[in-house]
């Protein structure tokens, strides 16, 4: 449907509830959310290093798809990989959010 916002949240898969939550609340907020597929942290999924690789290049195709994205920096927390996506989404001039500075919810 035209007009709704496409949102990628990123962060680090150990924070499984975060991307639930967030789903949850931008999905009824009417967005289009894109996220993981694979919590490879919370749930002790070992990935090889081709699925990483694969997985981290499918995530950016996310956010190139994206009108924004939404970092889930649980507790001020933000890793390579997420700094790596942040980066890929400002190259691209996609806006970025960051968990630590939205309003919680009412």
């Amino acid at each position: 449907m035209p007009g709704r916002k496409i949102i990628t949240l990123c962060g680090s898969t150990r924070f499984r509830q975060a991307f639930i939550d967030w789903n949850a609340r931008l999905t009824l907020e009417g967005c289009i959310v894109l996220t993981v597929g694979v919590f490879e942290h919370s749930d002790g999924i070992h990935l090889t290093s081709d699925q990483k690789v694969a997985l981290d290049a499918l995530h950016k195709d996310k956010i190139a798809m994206s009108d924004e994205i939404l970092v889930l920096d649980v507790g001020g927390y933000i890793g390579e990989s997420t700094r790596s996506e942040i980066a890929f989404a400002q190259a691209r001039s996609i806006p970025v959010r960051y968990l630590s500075q939205e309003e919680p919810p009412a």
